[in-house]
C-alpha cells in the first residue's frame, strides 16, 4: 500500500518490521513512539472502522506531524500489521493444554472471538495476509501445543489454525453486521413478512420445513458455540 493505503509493490518486510527496533529519524527526540502511534490507530479505527485510520489521523490523534510518523509506520500497511499485532497481546498465552484438543480448540476459538468482538475491524484486516508478529506467535504456539494430542504434522495443525481462525473472523463480521441490521426494526419485520411467503409458495418445500422447525436459541453466543461445535466436532485427525 502506499503511505495512506494504495497498493503499493514492495509489501512489508516482516524481519525489517519486527526483528529491528523502530528507529526515528536523526534530530530531536520524538514525543512520541511506535507503541504509541499504533494504540493511538487501534483506538480510531475501534470508535470509528478501519477505513478512518489515516497517517494523517493517527497523526492528528499523537499531536505529531504526519511525516515524523513515517519512520515507525512507512505505510498503511506497516500500521495495520502492528495493529494487528497490537490487540493480539490481549489473548492469553498461558495455560497448557489439558489433553482435549477439540475443548481447547474451542477455547481458542471464544478467546478470538471475544477479541474481533472488542475490535470489530479485526477480521477486515486478517482478510488480507498478515505477517505474525511476536504477540500473534505467541498465541499461535498456544493453539499449536492444543493440537499436539492430534498427532498431526505441523503443517496440517498450521492448517486448522488457519481455518479455525478464518472461520471466527467470517463469524464476527456476520454476527456484527446482523448486530446492526436488528437495530432496524422495520427492516427485520420485511425480511421475516418476506420469508414467510416464500416458504408459503409451494416452491420451495425445503425452505419451508426449515422455516417450520423448532426455533433454537438465537442468542449471539448460543449461535456461535452452536456452529464452533459442529466445525470442530467434524475435525478428523487424518
Amino acid at each position: 500500500m502506499t503511505r495512506d493505503g494504495g497498493s503499493g509493490a514492495a509489501g512489508v518486510d516482516p524481519q525489517q518490521l519486527w526483528l529491528k527496533p523502530a528507529q526515528p529519524r536523526r534530530g530531536r527526540r520524538p514525543a512520541f513512539s511506535r507503541e504509541a502511534i499504533t494504540t493511538a490507530a487501534v483506538a480510531l479505527a475501534d470508535t470509528e472502522g478501519l477505513e478512518a485510520v489515516t497517517m494523517r489521523r493517527v497523526a492528528q490523534r499523537v499531536g505529531a506531524a504526519v511525516m515524523s510518523l513515517y519512520s515507525y509506520a512507512p505505510d498503511k500497511e506497516t500500521l495495520l500489521e502492528l495493529m494487528v499485532d497490537h490487540v493480539s497481546g490481549e489473548l492469553p498465552t498461558t495455560g497448557a493444554p489439558t489433553g482435549d484438543w477439540r475443548e481447547d480448540l474451542k477455547t481458542i476459538a471464544h478467546l478470538q472471538r471475544a477479541l474481533m468482538l472488542r475490535h470489530p475491524w479485526l477480521p477486515a484486516a486478517l482478510s488480507t495476509r498478515r505477517t505474525p508478529g511476536p504477540n500473534t506467535l505467541a498465541f499461535l504456539e498456544r493453539a499449536l501445543a492444543a493440537l499436539r494430542p492430534t498427532g498431526l504434522d505441523g503443517a496440517a495443525r498450521l492448517e486448522i489454525f488457519a481455518q479455525l481462525t478464518a472461520f471466527v473472523a467470517g463469524h464476527v463480521a456476520h454476527e456484527v453486521a446482523q448486530s446492526a441490521a436488528a437495530r432496524s426494526p422495520d427492516r427485520a419485520a420485511a425480511e421475516a413478512r418476506y420469508l414467510a411467503a416464500v416458504a408459503a409458495d409451494g416452491h420451495h418445500p425445503e425452505l419451508a420445513e426449515a422455516l417450520s422447525a423448532p426455533g433454537r436459541p438465537l442468542t449471539p453466543e448460543a449461535t456461535f458455540t452452536r456452529f464452533l461445535n459442529r466445525l470442530i466436532d467434524g475435525l478428523g485427525t487424518e
